[in-house]
């Protein structure tokens, strides 16, 4: 696969912009590559999501991937099945550093009328912060704002912002089920929050 580098380099670089194949995935290591070779015949060939400048999964939606901000190095994010970033009309979801966004997480940034569902309400960019998680099935409605390290659980719908982070979200709507500490590890988060129910 090494040998191929200088051509998948190449082939990516044209199916691409060149500003999404860096970080550790493409510097580090070799599944950028594998995601370029498969973004050719799945985004290119078949067409599938052709519009994204960056190799993405043929299973996502994204609306606008000009008004979609993240960091190279959470390329992964796209690379699986489900997730729906929905910003039509100029909105703006700006995902932090770090973050980690699980399969069939929807993020949208305009909403409809209730008194005409086909009139599309004024956009409200959605905010993510730095080293948050986005579990299984979660929503962020129009103008959300997620501080960083907060943690969205599976299956909860936020409708207001939690700007100051180090929180876990749940439930529709959701809402703050527990502070965290700065220094709390992910893993004692899960543990802990298994042993609760």
């Amino acid at each position: 696969m090494k040998m191929l580098i200088p051509l998948l380099r190449f082939i990516g670089g044209v199916m691409y912009d060149k500003k999404y194949l860096t970080g550790r995935y493409f510097d580090e290591s070799l599944m950028g590559w594998r995601w370029v070779w498969r973004g050719f015949w799945t985004q290119k060939f078949m067409g599938i999501n052709k519009h994204v400048p960056w190799p993405c999964s043929q299973a996502i939606a994204i609306d606008d991937p000009s008004g979609v901000i993240f960091d190279p190095n959470d390329m992964q994010n796209f690379l699986h099945t489900g997730c729906y970033f929905s910003n039509v009309g100029g909105g703006k979801i700006y995902l932090g550093s770090g973050t980690v966004i699980a399969p069939n997480v929807g993020i949208v940034t305009t909403n409809h009328s209730f008194e005409d569902p086909s009139i599309f309400l004024p956009p409200q960019d959605v905010h993510v912060g730095e080293k948050c998680w986005l579990a299984l099935n979660c929503v962020l409605l129009p103008g959300v704002v997620l501080g960083p390290h907060t943690v969205v659980a599976a299956g909860a719908v936020v409708n207001k912002s939690y700007p100051e982070g180090n929180v876990v979200l749940a439930g529709v709507p959701a809402k703050v089920i527990r502070r965290l500490e700065t220094n709390e590890s992910a893993q004692q988060v899960k543990a802990q929050m298994s042993k609760a129910q």
